[in-house]
């Protein structure tokens, strides 16, 4: 499987004012003032949502992901790797000889969960992926598009562990293991992982 992200995150909607209230960077100094502390404090930021995404398999903000398979895992339903998604905009069959074709909306459907969304066909299974092709699948997923909408217990974690890089910021880089407090909050979020693609085809072998 291959996960792309199409999309990031509206520097806009990333909690600044959040981590620089945490860090006690009150207004009024000119720390607080510089534009490129500012720039700064994003980078921490985005590096923290990137950090709980990937131990929880929750977007926190949305924007749109493109999953690439060589196969479905599944033709009877394919999870998707991300929660939660909001919709699938299209899916797409390369028949590896250079065609591509989208597979009609009527022919699938999403059902939406908040750890497992899945993939249905409308009718018995799946649309069949050529042994040399692959099947991409378009999705959008995410709490909303603004740091309100994310859950209040990921949007702390978040802030908590952006301040945690900016505080080891001159250690040559390295960020350490995550902070108890950050784990413990994202602990009802995490999922454990399965294969997303590439089940059926291997069971042919």
């Amino acid at each position: 499987m291959m996960l792309i992200e199409e999309t990031a995150p509206e520097a806009e909607a990333l909690p600044v004012a959040a981590l620089r209230e945490h860090l006690r960077l009150g207004t009024g100094f000119e720390i607080a003032d510089d534009t490129a502390e500012d720039v700064a404090l994003a980078g921490f930021l985005r590096a923290a949502i990137a950090t709980i995404e990937a131990r929880t398999g929750k977007v926190l903000l949305t924007r749109r992901f493109r999953m690439q398979l060589d196969d479905w895992r599944d033709r009877l339903g394919q999870t998707l790797p991300l929660a939660p998604v909001i919709a699938v905009d299209k899916i797409e069959i390369d028949d590896g000889m250079g065609t591509v074709t989208e597979v009609p909306a009527e022919n699938w459907r999403l059902l939406p969960h908040g750890q497992r969304p899945m993939i249905l066909p409308a009718g018995v299974i799946l649309p069949h992926v050529p042994r040399r092709g692959m099947v991409s699948v378009t999705f959008t997923a995410g709490f909303g598009d603004s740091w309100t909408k994310v859950p209040a217990d990921l949007a702390q974690a978040v802030v908590m562990l952006a301040a945690r890089y900016y505080e080891d910021r001159s250690h040559d880089g390295a960020k350490g293991a995550m902070p108890f407090g950050v784990s413990a909050l994202i602990e009802r979020w995490r999922q454990v992982r399965t294969l997303a693609g590439r089940g059926s085809r291997e069971a042919r072998r």
